[in-house]
């Protein structure tokens, strides 16, 4: 990496340019309540959002609460998500996570990360993702393989565990930003800033922002 101001001094323009680059930046997953978001998010995980929205909107129309997945019968649940990745795993996800929602939320999804977080295949990136783009609380920032990888080529971050970057990024981000800020470093780990090799010459960024530029 090249040697550039501290992350706290140049946030507010890596801020400024994801905006100008990225203003229309918004969760990819279609759904229109909160469950349906946590099940497409739940779905998601190492599969692509647009294999995802081709497998929901049948899978929504069957099963509208949440109790409707709690009694379902695996088999058919499973049949029914068999064109996702990791199907089983992911239908005995729901399954139990939603025989929590109705032993204890009343069928509902919870709109307190503490509360998501005990639901099971439910991990902080999960219910940021819910609780930003259902219930619009900005409860920290979702950090995916494109948000880690943008984050660390940034030189935003030095550590390689989740937890602990989304810990460094909520520390440089102003809390408002949060939701839009993970939709914009995910449009841009996926357009411009790829994983084998980034296109430095078209990054709105730039060298005079980012560490990596042409080093990556």
């Amino acid at each position: 990496m090249r040697s550039l101001p501290p992350a706290r001094q140049r946030i507010n323009r890596i801020l400024e340019r994801l905006q100008e680059a990225y203003p229309d930046a918004a969760c990819t997953l279609r759904f229109t309540n909160p469950l349906e978001l946590l099940v497409a998010t739940i779905l998601s995980a190492q599969c692509t959002d647009a294999l995802v929205n081709k497998v929901t909107p049948d899978v929504f129309k069957k099963y509208k609460t949440a109790r409707a997945y709690a009694e379902a019968d695996l088999a058919a649940l499973e049949r029914d998500l068999s064109r996702v990745n990791f199907y089983r795993n992911k239908a005995r996800s729901i399954q139990r996570a939603c025989r929590l929602l109705v032993d204890r939320f009343g069928g509902k999804v919870p709109d307190r990360m503490e509360d998501l977080l005990e639901l099971p295949g439910v991990a902080r990136k999960t219910a940021n993702v819910v609780l930003g783009n259902a219930f619009r609380v900005q409860a920290g920032i979702v950090v995916d393989t494109h948000v880690m990888r943008v984050s660390q080529r940034l030189g935003l971050t030095s550590q390689t565990d989740r937890d602990k970057i989304e810990r460094d990024l909520m520390a440089l981000v102003p809390r408002a930003r949060w939701t839009r800020f993970g939709h914009q470093m995910i449009i841009h780990g996926r357009t411009i800033c790829i994983a084998r090799k980034p296109k430095c010459r078209e990054c709105p960024l730039g060298s005079a922002l980012c560490p990596s530029y042409e080093k990556a």
